[in-house]
């Protein structure tokens, strides 16, 4: 006999059982209002798993009279998205029909499309789920017709009381009293990481696994074993992925090395292995520079380091370069140079090379003045000597602007004194 999960037993009946999402489904808040009216409107969820996205549009199925189809858009056709648009105006769909897409991001465009006519005209409520950021995977028109609610990780506390429900659903299904320390319980809500389903999973774990008497003792070792055979939550084709990788590299960017080794543990803790040696390398270039040239060979080296030996030694190199990252004096003046010149060139702003500068050594008929006229620097003193070396309409654009940290002011210094500034 198959045993339905306990999150699904324990799913809400109610908006007020919901866990999480005051900001909105509290009294007065726009969703609340929304569902209380009966008059649903086309909807999309957005946000990470287990935080209740489905359990609402459940519950707003029950409640608005519809025929609800559920489609999965990991494992739905188009043939499925056509046989709910045959059954409109039959008997059983007298009432309208509620479509609830979940994880819609995996529909092709085309497939989106299909439905858009039939949301326009009413003939389909659609609520659809994603764990994906809307705005960049679901089909404008069909976002344009739909309204967007975001709902967030939950708190420890929020995830603390969805289990001492669970407790009291098992306790009574076991005619046993549960017993669990306030110092596991807490430590199951944080390693759930915002996720109802996770904890909830992790706490019929514990309970299947604790030897029962006259009542069910969840011991702190049983719970530190479960937790240590659960994976770090994180979805690497996810917006969470994009979040680390950001707060990351904007960690050490910011100098400061404590979050940047707490975000670097995130990615290593999730095997994330190229992640964090590619953001750290850009991180090394892009945001320490010039202020500090040397560190890019010294990261390069940590990074084939860590790549060489793998998890979990690799975690030592990376370590010491996110440190010495986070901790080297700033510069992103070759980056903005570099922004400013492709900026420049995809405008079209630039012109013909020099001719002083181009790779050809003979004049045509043409030419005002005969010979290359190029100047070699090293035959010159200090090995420099004026030329103009930009196109003509551009040849006093600045793109390179030295950085105020004492690296680059030392060779700003010296290069004021060469070209006798």
């Amino acid at each position: 006999m198959m045993i339905t999960p306990l999150a699904d037993r324990l799913r809400p009946k109610t908006i007020d059982e919901v866990a999480g999402q005051r900001h909105i489904l509290a009294e007065g808040k726009v969703l609340r209002r929304i569902i209380s009216s009966g008059n649903i409107p086309n909807l999309i969820f957005y946000g990470p798993s287990g935080v209740g996205k489905t359990t609402v549009a459940n519950i707003i199925a029950q409640s608005c009279g519809k025929k609800l189809y559920r489609l999965n858009a990991t494992t739905a056709s188009t043939s499925d998205i056509k046989e709910i648009i045959n059954s409109i105006g039959s008997i059983e769909s007298a009432n309208g029909i509620l479509l609830y897409l979940d994880e819609i991001q995996y529909f092709n465009k085309k497939q989106q499309q299909i439905l858009l006519s039939y949301i326009e005209n009413g003939d389909i409520t659609l609520i659809a789920s994603t764990t994906e950021n809307p705005y960049f995977y679901v089909y404008n028109a069909i976002l344009s017709r739909s309204t967007v609610f975001e709902f967030k990780t939950l708190s420890a506390e929020d995830i603390k009381t969805v289990i001492l429900r669970g407790i009291k659903i098992l306790s009574g299904e076991n005619n046993k009293e549960i017993e669990i320390s306030a110092i596991s319980l807490s430590k199951m809500a944080t390693a759930a990481a915002g996720d109802v389903r996770r904890a909830l999973n992790m706490l019929e774990l514990c309970t299947l696994t604790c030897e029962s008497g006259e009542k069910i003792v969840i011991s702190d070792d049983t719970v530190e074993e479960i937790l240590a055979s659960n994976a770090v939550r994180y979805d690497r084709e996810g917006d969470e992925h994009y979040d680390i990788i950001s707060a990351y590299q904007k960690s050490m960017r910011g100098s400061d090395p404590d979050a940047a080794i707490y975000y670097l543990g995130r990615l290593l803790a999730a095997g994330d292995l190229p992640s964090a040696c590619r953001r750290l390398l850009v991180c090394a270039n892009e945001d320490v520079g010039l202020a500090y040239p040397q560190i890019i060979p010294i990261v390069k080296a940590a990074v084939d380091t860590a790549l060489q030996v793998g998890l979990p030694e690799a975690r030592l190199p990376l370590a010491n370069a996110v440190i010495l990252v986070a901790t080297s004096p700033k510069s992103n003046s070759a980056h903005n140079a570099i922004i400013a010149a492709m900026n420049d060139i995809e405008m079209g702003i630039g012109g013909d090379i020099p001719r002083q500068l181009q790779n050809k050594h003979f004049d045509g008929e043409d030419a005002a003045v005969k010979g290359q006229n190029y100047k070699y620097p090293h035959d010159y003193p200090r090995h420099y000597v004026n030329q103009q070396y930009l196109p003509d309409n551009i040849k006093n654009k600045k793109y390179y602007i030295y950085g105020d940290n004492k690296n680059e002011q030392k060779f700003k210094e010296y290069w004021d004194i060469i070209k006798n500034k």
